[in-house]
Parts: structure tokens; sequence; C-alpha cells
């Protein structure tokens, strides 16, 4: 605002000044007079607000700290300069970020460098604070609630998928590393032929970015939880799975073999292979379809030669399911045939 007093007060003064006499001119003195305090006038006022709204390019002073961290993804100008003006490009990036547990220093010079060469269109800055600032990544402690976290939900999604919940415990303490701060990743790199057991060991290492650590080893307990179908009371051979009869509770199915998933005491057709005590899960081996023909029962047996068809009653020895093959026997003759199960009264007999 003083400036601009400044030169509008100079151009005033200029417009009272007696033009340059000039004898021989056909102009006036007054047309003279008029032209050149007009002229200046106008020159003074632009020079003022080309001076009040031009950016001060020596104005760019910037203090380089002593030190600075980074991340994987690079090093950044505003990660080195303890103030951001508003003129600094905030996203610039001048260099790779050092490898995690290395450091790398970088003057103020080099940092003018960086700048002219990536054309930013910015003065060269007023350097204060320290001469150069060393650089490193920032780390933090890995503890073992994280790498738990992290390998059961890798083994969770890789391995158990949706067989159930996969919980994890370690056999021995583990010790904090110190590790880049950022988004780790983990890759399980061998497990036992029968993968998630009840004891096992399992080597992985982690990744940040492009940067692999490890690898390590840990010896592991596990557990898979999932709901299944326990006896409320004892059952027999034979009798149809009811829902009434059971309840569901959340068991580690590592400890079992195969037990039968909840939705499968809604299947009608299903039976019981073999007494079952109360408290006791549901297990594959337990059930299976109920046949359509039982043993001892009297079926109507179907002999095809040809276009020839003989029809005559037979005793299934076994039970039977739809398409499965059995022995029965004619009564009269006591004479036994294999038999091909149609449905539950009807057995092709072959000859």
């Amino acid at each position: 605002m003083k400036l601009l007093r400044h030169i509008f007060a100079v151009a005033a003064n200029v417009k009272r000044r007696t033009p340059l006499r000039c004898a021989r001119s056909p102009i006036s003195r007054r047309s003279i007079r008029l032209v050149t305090s007009a002229a200046t006038t106008e020159s003074l006022a632009l020079l003022a607000l080309s001076l009040t709204f031009a950016p001060s390019l020596s104005a760019l002073e910037l203090e380089l700290r002593p030190a600075a961290q980074v991340d994987s993804a690079g090093i950044y100008l505003h990660q080195l300069v303890s103030m951001t003006p508003a003129e600094l490009p905030t996203q610039h990036r001048l260099a790779d970020a050092p490898p995690f547990g290395r450091a790398v220093s970088i003057s103020a010079a080099q940092i003018t460098e960086a700048l002219r060469q990536a054309n930013t269109k910015l003065p060269a800055p007023n350097w204060t604070g320290a001469p150069q600032v060393r650089v490193t990544r920032r780390a933090r402690a890995f503890g073992e609630a994280e790498l738990r976290d992290l390998l059961t939900a890798t083994l969770q999604s890789d391995t158990v998928k949706d067989r159930g919940t996969l919980e994890l415990t370690f056999g021995r303490p583990w010790a904090a590393l110190q590790l880049p701060d950022e988004n780790l990743t983990l890759r399980v790199l061998s497990l036992p032929s029968a993968g998630v057991s009840a004891n096992f060991i399992v080597r992985f290492d982690l990744a940040a970015g492009s940067e692999r650590f490890g690898p390590w080893q840990v010896v592991t307990q596990a557990r898979i939880m999932k709901d299944v179908p326990v006896t409320r009371l004892p059952l027999k051979r034979g009798q149809p799975l009811q829902p009434s009869d059971f309840a569901i509770e959340r068991r580690d199915i590592l400890a079992l073999r195969e037990p039968v998933d909840a939705e499968a005491l809604n299947n009608p057709t299903l039976e019981l292979i073999e007494n079952l005590n109360a408290a006791q899960p549901l297990l594959a081996r337990s059930v299976r379809m109920r046949p359509v023909v039982q043993r001892g029962q009297f079926v109507d047996g179907l002999v095809r030669d040809g276009a020839m068809n003989i029809a005559l009653k037979v005793e299934a020895l076994a039970d039977g399911l739809p398409g499965q093959t059995i022995r029965v026997r004619n009564p009269k003759t006591r004479r036994e045939f294999y038999a091909k199960v149609q449905d539950q009264q009807t057995v092709l007999i072959s000859l």
C-alpha cells in the first residue's frame, strides 16, 4: 500500500511539471503537457499493479530438517522441510526411499537441482536449517499379537476356508521385531502335508511393498471351531435324524473326524447306522442314506432276457439304495441272485 501511494505521488508531481519547449512543433504546449502527463501516470500505475500482484519469487525460504522418516513410496519434498509454503508442490517426489534399515543423506543443493530438473517452475529456494537431511525408513515393533492375527487370517483364507473359524496359539513366545511402519502381508512358505492340524510348524515371510523380510517359522497349536450337532439323549441305530434329538454346540473339528453339518438334521432320508450316547457329536460315519429296500423285505424281481420279461417275488438279503446292487433269494428254490435296486418295490435281477 505504501508503495502504491509513493508511485501515485510521483505521478502527480510529474503531471505538474512543465513540458519541454519546442518552438518549431505545430503541437501546442498544452497538448504536449496532457499527452506526457497521461502516459507517465498510466505507466506508473501499471508498474504499481505489477509489483503488488506479481508473486515474490525471491521470497521462497525453506528450512531443511536434520532428519526425516519416509515409507517405501519414496522421498517427497514436503517430508524434508519444516514448513511447507503454499507455492510448494507437497507431493513432489525427489527420489526412491532407502532400503529398510539403511539411511541416505540429501543436501540442500541436491534438492534444488532435483527441483530444477523436474521443471517445477519454482524459484531457487533460500535454504536455512541443517546443511543436509538424513533420511531413514519409518519403523515399528511387530509383536506376537499382530503376527498371530496376520497368520490366522492368511491360513483361514488359503487353507481352512469355510471349514470353520481358525484359532491359533504359539508354542513359544515371539520376540518383537522392528519392521517398516506400513501394511505388511504374510506369505506361507511351507506347511505339513496334512495342512492345518492340532500341532504343526509353519514357515513364512513378510512383505512391505516390494521388500521381503524373513523367513521365520513358528510352532503352532490350532483349533477350527464350528457349530456341530450333539445328541441330547442316547439314540439307537436305524433312527431317522430329528432336529429335536440334537443340540448345536461349538466344537473343535480338528479333534473330530468329519462332523455332520447342522443342515443335515433336516434331511429326512438320513438315518443312524450306530448307537450314539448322549452329548456325542454326530459324525459322517454315523449316518447314511435310508435304504429304500430293507433286509428281509420281499420285493418284485424282474428278469429280462431280450424281449422276454419274467417277474417273481424275491427276498432282499441286504439293505439297498436306488442303483445299488444287493443279493436276493428266490424263496421257493432258495437260489440266490444279484439284483440292482430300482425303487422301493422293484429290483432288476442279473443272471
